[in-house]
């Protein structure tokens, strides 16, 4: 089943990031999905890192620019077709068809020379992954995006260390039938309480 990550953000906003804890798996050294953040204060959201040469440690803040994962605004700029493998690769991850740490560093792997030159990403498997969704993601539709996001740093903005790491999030884009109930449903609620209003006011 998709686990869902799921936070009261909208993509070109700013926001203000801390992470939390680590979810406890890692590989070659490294930790590897989930971060457990904490976005604008709230609960914390599990994330997983894309950019494998920049550091954070448990507790540092942030400020991160908010966008959609096709918008070609992430800390690599344009490298478009690496940033929707590297969406389909978390998908996959989410839903149980690859193994945590080897899709982590396979995603690392499409904008990091340094984790493709890791014993682990050469002895995971994870080189042949990363082509093989580099293939699927350049004949994938924008609509197999929906509802990724990227958590981009602000450079200077950090409490400590140099910039911060990119995340991606996945936060699902409600179905059209589904907005269409949530709306029925609000103005239901809303004639409720008119109704009750007037008999209030009437007694």
């Amino acid at each position: 089943m998709l686990s869902m990550c799921t936070t009261a953000v909208f993509a070109n906003s700013t926001v203000d990031m801390q992470l939390v804890s680590m979810g406890g798996n890692s590989a070659g050294g490294v930790n590897t999905y989930p971060y457990n953040l904490s976005i604008n204060g709230g609960s914390p959201v599990p994330l997983i890192c894309d950019s494998y040469d920049n550091k954070v440690t448990i507790g540092e803040t942030w400020k991160a620019q908010v966008v959609g994962l096709l918008s070609g605004q992430g800390l690599f700029g344009n490298q478009l077709l690496n940033y929707k493998a590297a969406g389909l690769i978390f998908e996959s991850i989410l839903n149980g068809s690859v193994a945590v740490n080897v899709g982590n560093f396979a995603i690392w792997g499409l904008f990091s020379t340094d984790a493709q030159n890791s014993s682990f990403f050469q002895s995971s498997g994870a080189g042949s992954i990363e082509q093989h969704y580099l293939t699927l993601a350049a004949a994938a539709p924008n609509s197999a995006f929906n509802g990724l996001v990227l958590y981009t740093p602000i450079p200077g903005s950090q409490s400590r260390n140099g910039t911060p790491q990119e995340f991606i999030g996945y936060a699902p884009v409600p179905e059209p039938g589904a907005m269409m109930l949530f709306g029925t449903g609000m103005l239901a609620l809303a004639g409720m309480v008119r109704r009750k209003l007037k008999v209030l006011q009437n007694q």
